[in-house]
């Protein structure tokens, strides 16, 4: 059976303004505080069919595109010891199926980082629709997540003198979409 579309939004491709749009993430830090940062988001497509299950999503990031707020960490995250930037600067997600559950929306699809790509379950929120000032029809969607850095073969890390490690393996991934209706 073909699960509705949210009453407000309409069928069609929209395209994700990055400038309006953002993907964030948030480790743990030598076991007590967290670094925050985000990647540049490059591109995305959101296909929205007559129904969810003929829906998909696919965006690309930039991982050498990063900031923290602080330089030399933002150098230590796209060197060898972290996301290979030079070598592996693009990461994707590619949706493989988009459901509804409760209240929010499943889209399952590849998630690409490091060029290790791994299955995950995006649990996205609709925020809305709306025209903005210039006619433009826009689509808003939130999502948030937890991912282990190790299986995406983000292993660097630090023993501290205290006992423990420099750099958590769960990392919190955060997106806050504004996509525009394409004609």
């Amino acid at each position: 059976m073909a699960t509705p579309l949210p009453p407000a939004l309409t069928t069609g491709t929209y395209a994700v303004d990055a400038g309006h749009s953002t993907a964030s993430f948030s480790v743990r830090h030598a076991g007590i505080s967290k670094v925050r940062g985000t990647v540049g988001i490059s591109a995305g497509t959101i296909t929205v069919g007559e129904d969810l299950e003929s829906s998909s999503v696919a965006v690309t990031l930039d991982a050498s595109a990063v900031s923290t707020g602080d330089e030399n960490r933002d150098q230590h995250l796209k060197s060898a010891d972290f996301w290979h930037a030079e070598e592996r600067p693009t990461w994707t997600f590619t949706s493989t199926s988009v459901t509804a559950d409760d209240d929010a929306y499943i889209v399952t699809g590849d998630l690409t980082i490091n060029g290790v790509t791994r299955s995950v379950d995006l649990p996205v929120a609709f925020e809305g629709a709306a025209t903005d000032p210039f006619g433009n029809k826009r689509a808003g969607f939130e999502s948030e997540i937890v991912i282990n850095r190790k299986d995406f073969d983000l292993t660097w890390n630090a023993a501290l003198e205290t006992g423990g490690i420099l750099v958590g393996e769960k990392v919190k991934i955060a997106l806050d979409v504004s996509a525009i209706e394409q004609n």
